[in-house]
């Protein structure tokens, strides 16, 4: 079975109502780009997201966006646990999916969506927004040029103080709670970007009341011997800010390094040899959160038939799923229901 026929611009569909759902829909609007439908649990609910950002078609229920025929793509934009299943359902019924990050609960929901997509010929996509990012693009650049020599480390931070009541999602482990796969998921797929898969992981972790994980530190070596460090909590905020650190020069990523921001690369003398803004661009697609870079990559992905992100390609992501289950192994965290 093959997917929906290749339009020069998708036709999107929101798949949930929250707040990630609403910055989405902003910077698609931001980028002039197709949002159709959106889907909710509820009709008033999916109605109100809909007058909001001007929307021409709402669904009482996630079956009938899925099912919608005027929808080629569907933004995932439930929680963790539910990533899966509403992943797997937009895809059975022939859409594309950019499936909010982390991209599942674990390695075995993650291989199960890639292999579907596969199977379909559909592009399943994370929506790991950051790598998709100007700075990123241009940070890449640098390092491919050989600017900042051999790459000896990588540390980043994404620590923030959230609320602490138990019931809170961020706190449940039966909604995927946990500093790790909402934060920690930046640092580490951000260091695998740079680095690479790393060939040891090493983690600590201090769980809050729920046995939700609360803060998580890892140490990992890569290859040639490189080390990354990265530090997630959402008890504490931090500086969010990130290191690549070479033998020639260094990127001093500043805060908030996930997000649209500045970086300067710095010799090894203290010389400052580039500084770059990311938090405006000259294409006219600048703006907003930046969500909207991932959602065009996700167009010409189509487009041009790979199905597939050369940024952050989907074996890539069930990778750093698996990586986080081994982090998870380590400290203590297991999600109810979880068989894998």
């Amino acid at each position: 079975m093959t997917g929906p026929s290749r339009p020069a611009a998708l036709r999107w569909g929101i798949l949930a109502t929250g707040g990630i759902a609403a910055a989405f829909a902003a910077d698609l609007r931001t980028a002039g780009l197709d949002l159709v439908a959106v889907g909710s649990r509820s009709q008033e609910s999916a109605d109100a997201f809909a007058a909001r950002y001007g929307i021409a078609r709402a669904h009482g229920s996630y079956e009938a966006l899925a099912a919608d025929p005027e929808v080629d793509i569907v933004y995932v934009a439930t929680p963790h646990p539910m990533h899966h299943a509403d992943a797997r359902l937009a895809l059975e019924h022939g859409k594309h999916v950019l499936v909010e990050k982390a991209f599942t609960l674990n390695r075995a929901e993650a291989q199960d969506l890639a292999d579907l997509g596969r199977e379909k010929g559909l592009l399943v996509m994370e929506a790991m927004w950051t790598r998709y990012l100007p700075h990123m693009v241009r940070l890449r650049e640098i390092i491919a040029a050989g600017t900042l020599g051999e790459i000896r480390a990588v540390s980043a931070d994404h620590t923030q103080s959230l609320p602490t009541d138990p019931a809170h999602r961020l706190n449940a482990l039966e909604l995927g709670g946990g500093a790790l796969l909402d934060l920690g998921i930046y640092p580490i797929s951000f260091v695998y970007d740079v680095l690479g898969a790393p060939l040891t992981v090493q983690a600590t972790g201090r769980l809050a009341e729920t046995g939700a994980d609360a803060e998580v530190a890892t140490i990992m070596t890569h290859a040639g011997g490189a080390v990354s460090t990265t530090l997630s909590s959402s008890r504490a905020a931090g500086p969010n800010t990130a290191v690549v650190l070479g033998t020639l020069a260094r990127i001093e990523i500043d805060r908030v390094w996930y997000s649209p921001t500045t970086f300067r690369v710095i010799a090894a003398d203290g010389t400052v040899q580039e500084e770059f803004d990311g938090r405006t661009t000259a294409d006219g697609r600048g703006g907003g959160r930046g969500m909207q870079y991932q959602a065009l990559a996700a167009e010409r992905y189509v487009a041009d038939g790979t199905l597939d992100s050369d940024l952050l390609p989907v074996a890539e992501s069930v990778a750093i799923m698996g990586l986080l289950d081994d982090i998870r192994a380590q400290i203590g965290v297991r999600y109810p229901g979880e068989t894998a």
